[in-house]
């Protein structure tokens, strides 16, 4: 095959240079694992921190994992992120496509470059000869290169034939040395290495070789990418040298785990971006938790903003130990981020989760989520907490019972015998009034004002914990709710 020297010299011409350019490449799997996220994030944040170009490509070479609708995934979680992407699939750029499936003529041309360099050779064995297990660019076996002997004859007369065949990588004696951010310098043997498959027998590259030949024409100057490809990035720089080509600044990041053991995975059902934010979870909270799972900031600070991360960010932060996901800490900034938010904000997030719970239209929705901003979690639990202004739930007296407020049954019922008619004879059901009438009820009882105000509380509510204090829930129970509910409270206690 002759190869048109003036068309890789075209290709070369188009490579953006002179800035950092880095990239996400994820595989359209249908979900946004964690880790996937993160290396989002941090390959963001490279590029936005050094003034550089943030590409999207899609690395959809491995069809059988393709799922239909993943490609809208992958842009809304980016999109929601915050995460923009200068080129990409949706936005064009100068080295398109960024679809690895649409760049499927130039993979065949550039092994036939590497064939003719001696970087690689044809390998017509198929999975029943021995040692050839490894076709299978997934098998684990080391293939024993018997195809790479092969005279030039012996290539002609199968070619001739028609025999099937995929291109491997030839790799040669030696060693091969990186240098990588995180992990420092690594020197490999390159007798450890395998003559891996480049080009499949369908014609379609590799992960491997596809990776490369795209981050070169695509000009990316920083890789990151989780610290399993470690393994494999000797026979990515062994390709770059064939080539003639710079290989990238690696940035290797360790693993996110779901405990000491395991890695977080979908399959153990460990939950993706999507999970989360279904659960509740606000996207402002997981990306900045994600940041900070195998990143340290260097000091104290943990609470960012994505443009705060991106001036806080440095690759010197990134640890080599494996990072775990701890639900409880993502628990807890998503609180924080839920009680620093503007009122209005979290209304509008928190009235559709009440409104599960909340039917009766003498509610004033944007109340509750007043009372529930600084007592709330995550959003999914918002229903199972304010359930009870919809229907007093059935309850015992001795929820009555509470010694921090020093009450008993008897108390309880001595309170709301005297709070009812107290109440009662408010004109102007507010809840500052409310606030007056029962502050100045526990001062003419000579009581705490907790011994009085918890009995009222969990008559109005029926609950032991709710969002809010007696005063706020009877202002928005209203008054005839309010009273009919103490009076109910009173009659379980007599």
């Amino acid at each position: 095959m002759m190869l048109d020297q003036n068309w890789f010299d075209e290709m070369e011409a188009k490579i953006p240079r002179g800035k950092v350019r880095t990239r996400f490449a994820p595989s359209p799997t249908g979900y946004m694992h964690v880790g996937n996220l993160r290396t989002a994030l941090y390959t963001y944040l490279i590029a936005r921190k050094e003034g550089g170009t943030f590409i999207l490509r899609i690395e959809d070479t491995d069809q059988s994992r393709f799922v239909e609708g993943a490609m809208d995934v992958i842009y809304k979680t980016l999109t929601d992120c915050g995460l923009s992407h200068d080129e990409g699939p949706d936005v064009g750029g100068p080295v398109g496509p960024y679809i690895q499936t649409e760049r499927r003529d130039s993979y065949g041309k550039y092994a036939e470059l590497l064939l003719g360099r001696d970087g690689a050779y044809r390998c017509f064995c198929d999975k029943s000869d021995a040692g050839a297990e490894s076709a299978d660019e997934k098998a684990i076996a080391k293939y024993d290169g018997r195809c790479g002997q092969l005279s030039a004859e012996e290539i002609q007369t199968k070619l001739s034939a028609g025999t099937p065949y995929v291109i491997r990588q030839r790799i040669p004696a030696g060693k091969t040395s990186f240098d990588d951010l995180v992990f420092g310098h690594i020197e490999v043997d390159n007798a450890e290495l395998d003559d891996g498959v480049l080009i499949k027998s369908d014609g379609l590259p590799t992960y491997n070789f596809a990776n490369v030949i795209d981050d070169h024409l695509m000009g990316i100057t920083h890789v990151v990418r989780g610290s399993e490809y470690l393994s494999s990035t000797p026979k990515y720089n062994l390709l770059y040298q064939s080539f003639g080509w710079e290989p990238p600044v690696y940035i290797h990041c360790s693993p996110v785990m779901r405990d000491a053991q395991h890695k977080m995975s979908k399959r153990h059902g460990d939950p993706s971006y999507e999970d989360l934010i279904a659960m509740g979870y606000l996207t402002g909270a997981i990306l900045n938790y994600v940041a900070l799972l195998g990143w340290s900031p260097g000091g104290e600070e943990e609470m960012f903003t994505l443009p705060q991360l991106v001036e806080a960010f440095h690759v010197d932060g990134l640890s080599k130990s494996p990072a775990i996901f701890d639900m409880d800490k993502l628990r807890y900034f998503n609180s924080a981020y839920i009680r620093a938010m503007e009122p209005e904000a979290f209304a509008e997030l928190a009235v559709p989760y009440i409104r599960k719970a909340v039917h009766d239209p003498r509610f004033d929705l944007g109340e509750i989520a007043a009372i529930l901003q600084q007592r709330c979690e995550i959003l999914c639990d918002i229903p199972e907490k304010v359930d009870f202004f919809d229907v007093l739930p059935e309850y015992g007296t001795e929820l009555f019972v509470n010694k921090k407020s020093k009450t008993d049954e008897a108390v309880s019922k001595a309170m709301l015998d005297a709070a009812i008619p107290a109440l009662e004879a408010i004109t102007d059901w507010t809840q500052e009034h409310i606030h007056a009438c029962l502050m100045g009820l526990a001062e003419r009882l000579e009581v705490k004002n907790a011994t009085l105000m918890f009995p009222v509380r969990i008559a109005a509510a029926g609950k032991m914990v709710t969002p809010g204090g007696a005063i706020e829930i009877c202002a928005i129970l209203g008054k005839e709710e309010t009273l009919r509910r103490l009076e109910v409270g009173r009659q379980k206690l007599s």
